[in-house]
């Protein structure tokens, strides 16, 4: 597959840019030798390579979700600004 000048004015088009003739040879040339350079890997024997996702293996990092008492609400409650049967007030965002 070779990328025409006509490719690359239909992408500058796409992308509202004005380009030169000058430009317009340029990044054909650039693109061209791009995937050029990238049908290289279709030269790789993949056959007894299993696909993944990533290239190296992903594990969750996290800890456990696991259940745990809370504070108690009176303790909370001491740096709330404002509270009200045992919540938060804040000021209205809706009107």
């Amino acid at each position: 597959m070779t990328i025409t000048i006509k490719d690359v004015e239909h992408v500058a088009n796409l992308a509202r840019l004005e380009l030169s003739a000058k430009e317009k040879e340029v990044f054909t040339g650039q693109l061209n030798a791009i995937l050029k350079y990238a049908e290289k890997l279709n030269e790789l024997d993949t056959t007894d390579v299993q696909p993944t996702s990533h290239v190296l293996p992903i594990t969750n990092v996290m800890r456990e979700d696991a259940k745990r008492p809370s504070w108690p609400v009176e303790q909370v409650m001491k740096n709330a600004p404002d509270e009200e049967d045992g919540q938060f007030r804040v000021p209205a965002v809706l009107e």
